[in-house]
C-alpha cells in the first residue's frame, strides 16, 4: 500500500448575488476561443439563444427603446461582424489599433420612429399644437413689427423727408406730431426749427425789398433831373445842382444808417466801458435840437427830468458816451419828425428797482412822450425793425430812412438796457429808455 492521500476538499458552492444568479470567480471562468478579430472573446448570444441552464432563470427583458439591437460592428473592410448593419442616417465610429490603423468601425443606426399607436396619436396632437403656436407666433410677430415700424419708423421717416425739403428750400415744410414721445418732440423742435428759419427768410426778403427801394428813391429823382437837364426842359442851374446834392446826400445818409444798424446789431458791448452821466449826454442832445423843435412849433416839457438831473450825486451809468449821446439824438430827431406841427414833447426820468435777479439792483428810467400822430397797436412791436415804418402816419414823406429806432435798440441791448415803445397818453408815442445804473455814483 502506498502513503495515504489526505482527504480532498469538497469545493464550496458558488455564491450568489442578490438577483440570484451565481458569481463566477475570475479562476473559475472558463476562457473562450478568440473573436473573428482575434482581440477576444465574441458577444454573447442572443437572448433566444443562450442556455436556459438549471437556476440560470429567465433572460433579462430589453426595453424596445434599448440601444443594443441598433449596434453593429464591421470589419476593416466594412463586413458585418456582429449586430446590425450600417443604415443611412446612422452614426459610425472607427476603431483604431495600438499601430493607429484602422481595424473597424462601430455603427450605429437609427431609431425606427414611433412603434405604438398611442405614440402616434400624442405626436400629432402636439406636432398640431405646435404648427398652431407657430403661426400664431408668426402673425403676432408680424403684426407688432408692422405696429413698430409705423409707430418709431413713420416719424423718422416724416423727419427726414422735411430735413430733405428744408434742405431744398421749402422752408413751409412742417411734419406731423402724434403723442407726447420723444420722437413728438423732436418734431415739435424741427417744426419750431422751419417756422424761425421761415422767418428770417421772409424778413430777409423784406429787408432786401425795402433797401432797393430806399435806394430806388433818389436814385429815380436824381435820374429825373439828369435827363431834364440833358433834354433840355431844364436848365442846369443853382436850383437844379442843390437838387441833386440833396439826393446824393440822402443816399449817402442811408447807405451811413444801414453800416451805423448793421455795426449796433453785432455789437455785444460798448466800445468803451467807462462811468457817464446819460441825464447830462440827454441835456446836450435836447440842447441841439430845441431850436429845430421850436421852429417845428413843438413844445418840450422837461419838468420830469430837471428835478433828476439836479440831483447829487448824479446818476451814473457804464457805457460809451458817443452811443449814448447818439441814441438821445435819434430818439429825438423821431419825435421831430413825426409829430405834427403845434404838438407837445414831454420829457420825464427816475430811479426804479431793477427786476429780480438783475446784476444792478437800480435802473435809470427815461421817457418820451409826443402828441399825434401815434402809431397802430398792432404795429407798435414792429417799428424797431430795420427800414420799418408806419405808413399810416410815419412814412417817407418826412425824410426819414427808418433805420434810427433800429440803431438805438441795437445800442441799447448793447449796454444792459432796454427800449420799448408803446401808445402815449398824449396821443402819439412813447418810447421807454432803461439803463443799468451803477451800485456807486460819484458827483
Amino acid at each position: 500500500m502506498g502513503p495515504p492521500q489526505p482527504p480532498r476538499r469538497r469545493p464550496a458552492p458558488p455564491r450568489r448575488t442578490a438577483l440570484g444568479q451565481p458569481r463566477q470567480c475570475a479562476r473559475h471562468t472558463p476562457r473562450h476561443a478568440p473573436g473573428p478579430d482575434g482581440l477576444g472573446p465574441p458577444p454573447p448570444p442572443p437572448d433566444d439563444q443562450r442556455s436556459q441552464g438549471p437556476g440560470s432563470g429567465p433572460p433579462p427583458q430589453r426595453h424596445r427603446d434599448d440601444i443594443y439591437p441598433r449596434l453593429g460592428l464591421l470589419d476593416a473592410q466594412e463586413r458585418l461582424v456582429v449586430g446590425t448593419a450600417p443604415q443611412p442616417g446612422g452614426a459610425r465610429l472607427a476603431l483604431r489599433g495600438t499601430d493607429g490603423q484602422t481595424i473597424g468601425h462601430l455603427v450605429l443606426a437609427p431609431p425606427q420612429g414611433v412603434r405604438s399607436e398611442a405614440d402616434q396619436t400624442f405626436l400629432a396632437q402636439h406636432l398640431g399644437f405646435v404648427a398652431w403656436t407657430g403661426l400664431a407666433g408668426l402673425a403676432l410677430a408680424l403684426l407688432l413689427s408692422g405696429w413698430l415700424a409705423r409707430r418709431w419708423l413713420g416719424p423718422v421717416e416724416a423727419l427726414a423727408t422735411g430735413a430733405r425739403g428744408i434742405a431744398q428750400g421749402a422752408l413751409h415744410t412742417r411734419v406731423p406730431v402724434h403723442g407726447n414721445d420723444e420722437l413728438a418732440q423732436l418734431a415739435r423742435t424741427f417744426n419750431t426749427m422751419a417756422e424761425q428759419l421761415s422767418s428770417i427768410e421772409a424778413s430777409r426778403r423784406q429787408w432786401l425789398g425795402d433797401v432797393a427801394h430806399e435806394l430806388r428813391t433818389p436814385l429815380a429823382a436824381m435820374r429825373a433831373e439828369i435827363e431834364a437837364v440833358q433834354d433840355g426842359i431844364r436848365p442846369f442851374d443853382d436850383k437844379t445842382a442843390l437838387r441833386l446834392h440833396r439826393q446824393v446826400m440822402r443816399l449817402i445818409q442811408l447807405v451811413g444808417d444801414l453800416r451805423a444798424s448793421l455795426d449796433a446789431a453785432g455789437t455785444s458791448a460798448p466800445s468803451a466801458q467807462v462811468p457817464v452821466h446819460p441825464l447830462s449826454l440827454l441835456g446836450e442832445a435836447l440842447a441841439s435840437m430845441r431850436p429845430r423843435l421850436a421852429q417845428a412849433g413843438i413844445g418840450v416839457d422837461t419838468a420830469g427830468l430837471d428835478a433828476l438831473a439836479k440831483q447829487v450825486p448824479a446818476p451814473l451809468v457804464l457805457g460809451d458816451a458817443q452811443q449814448l449821446h447818439q441814441v438821445f439824438l435819434n430818439l429825438l430827431e423821431n419825435s421831430l419828425r413825426y409829430t405834427d406841427a403845434g404838438g407837445r414833447l414831454q420829457i420825464s426820468a427816475r430811479e426804479v428797482a431793477a427786476p429780480s435777479g438783475a446784476a444792478h439792483p437800480q435802473v435809470l428810467q427815461v421817457q418820451l412822450d409826443d402828441s399825434a400822430p401815434g402809431v397802430p397797436a398792432h404795429e407798435l412791436p414792429r417799428i424797431f425793425e430795420r427800414l420799418y415804418r408806419a405808413e399810416t402816419s410815419r412814412n417817407r414823406d418826412h425824410g426819414g430812412s427808418g433805420l434810427g429806432l433800429a440803431i438805438c435798440r441795437a445800442i441799447v441791448l448793447a449796454h444792459g438796457g432796454t427800449l420799448v415803445a408803446e401808445g402815449s397818453p398824449l396821443g402819439g408815442l412813447r418810447i421807454t429808455l432803461t439803463l443799468p445804473l451803477l451800485d456807486n455814483t460819484t458827483p
